[in-house]
């Protein structure tokens, strides 16, 4: 058996695992779960907000493509991680 792929990669479906690959990041970077690498908390809001900014713009471009629950989901994730960024960043420069 061969693990060689029998079509072509559809671009929607990687900007999908990008996106859950760049929300993980964020909320890592946002300290609200451990690196995926190390399993340590981190609190980095630079980087956590140039993540947050990407999955933003990962779900425009997908959202023609979503069912109506997909589209909430995503919706969700994108103000959920909008969300803590700006009690994080207001947090931190009090």
């Amino acid at each position: 058996m061969s693990n060689t792929p029998t079509e072509p990669i559809d671009v929607h479906s990687l900007l999908m695992i990008m996106l859950e690959q760049v929300s993980q990041v964020a909320w890592s970077k946002l300290g609200l779960q451990p690196d995926p690498l190390t399993g340590q908390m981190q609190n980095d809001l630079e980087q956590a907000k140039v993540a947050v900014d990407v999955v933003s713009d990962l779900a425009k471009h997908l959202e023609a493509k979503l069912d109506d629950e997909d589209k909430r989901q995503i919706r969700n994730l994108v103000r959920d991680l909008q969300v803590n960024y700006i009690e994080r960043a207001n947090g931190a420069s009090r």
